[in-house]
């Protein structure tokens, strides 16, 4: 995997409107991730966590929550992208989140980043990320995304 893209003022920001940024790692999802969320989150329902029962039901096994795909963007778009001159960086927020296909347990997932827009707040500078969760099950790629959203970061100075 290459090194992050490393931004360091709004002029690169701005100059790099509508590009692709890359891809991250793959990261496995793994029934211990799952269970952990579950956990943490009181979302315990059977098709999360129940093996024997979900291995009945519609996906053949059990899925991670659409939240925890979600939670997961900032690190690995993090991995992708880094905003060096900013002392700041907070997630600000979430455009447009959709969940087209469940990650099955066991899937291993990687994000892929297009830079939508750079606007300037009053706070800072807020960036629009579009990511991609691609997935891939038993060593295919799947032919839908798990997770398509726009997330925003907030950069302070």
């Amino acid at each position: 995997m290459a090194s992050p893209r490393k931004f360091l003022n709004f002029d690169e920001l701005a100059a790099a409107v509508g590009e692709n940024l890359g891809y991250s790692q793959w990261l496995t999802i793994d029934q211990s991730r799952i269970d952990a969320f579950a956990e943490a989150t009181g979302d315990r329902q059977w098709i999360h966590v129940d093996t024997e029962r979900a291995a009945r039901g519609p996906h053949g096994s059990t899925i991670a929550h659409g939240y925890l795909t979600l939670s997961l963007l900032p690190a690995l778009v993090g991995s992708i992208v880094t905003y060096d001159a900013w002392t700041t960086r907070l997630n600000y927020g979430s455009n447009k989140v959709r969940f087209p296909a469940a990650v099955k347990s066991g899937s291993r997932v990687r994000a892929g980043a297009e830079l939508v827009a750079v606007d300037v707040a009053a706070a800072g500078l807020i960036v629009t990320t579009r990511v991609t969760l691609e997935h891939e099950h038993e060593g295919r790629m799947q032919p839908k995304p798990a997770l398509v959203a726009e997330a925003l970061t907030l950069l302070l100075d």
